[in-house]
């Protein structure tokens, strides 16, 4: 886990729930924010980027399902790992949630080990997935030549793989630098 307090959020309409909820999560050094319903949760998702939602189905004006909905459309939210905590138990609630873009449904009254456990899971998971988008983004290239590794392990010139992996098309120069290192008779661009 991370050494810094990963911040979640909660969001239940029922203030007895978050306390409970709140309790367990606060013991296991977690951070909170806490709403009580889908429109403050939106409202706090504008500002925050938490690392992981609880979210109650259950709630008046907006139920969990559409503030999951909702939160999936927010392009910076988009992979934010969603937990339903909620009463409703029915398999369909439970598919709904994982269609809609939950990542996991706890049924309550809850077990607080298996619930931190879920949370470590997904938080651990969606660490693993930005560190592997991160290492995806990260292009080996030879440190004389500027070759770069391929993905097939091969070394190519920069251009061409670039080239294969976009379709770009390259025209080639040469910068106003590399005309007076390699060619004497050029200085500031005009020829001796």
């Amino acid at each position: 886990m991370r050494s810094v307090k990963p911040l979640i959020l909660v969001v239940d309409d029922n203030p007895q729930n978050l306390q409970v909820v709140a309790s367990t999560l606060s013991e296991k050094g977690y951070e909170l924010a806490i709403t009580m319903s889908g429109f403050q949760a939106l409202e706090y998702l504008n500002e925050n980027c938490p690392e992981l939602v609880l979210l109650d189905v259950s709630m008046p004006e907006m139920d969990g399902f559409e503030v999951c909905r909702k939160i999936k459309t927010i392009e910076k939210h988009k992979n934010l790992p969603i937990i339903f905590l909620s009463a409703r138990t029915e398999i369909n609630d439970i598919l709904q949630g994982f269609e809609i873009g939950a990542v996991d449904y706890v049924s309550k009254p809850f077990n607080s080990l298996e619930l931190l456990a879920r949370i470590k899971l997904h938080l651990e998971l969606k660490w693993a997935k930005e560190e592997i988008k991160t290492l995806q983004g990260i292009f080996p290239i030879c440190s004389f030549c500027k070759n770069i590794r391929n993905d097939q392990g091969y070394w190519d010139k920069v251009d061409h793989y670039i080239s294969k992996k976009t379709g770009a098309m390259f025209s080639h120069s040469i910068c106003p630098e590399c005309m007076k290192e390699h060619y004497s008779f050029v200085d500031d661009g005009e020829i001796k």
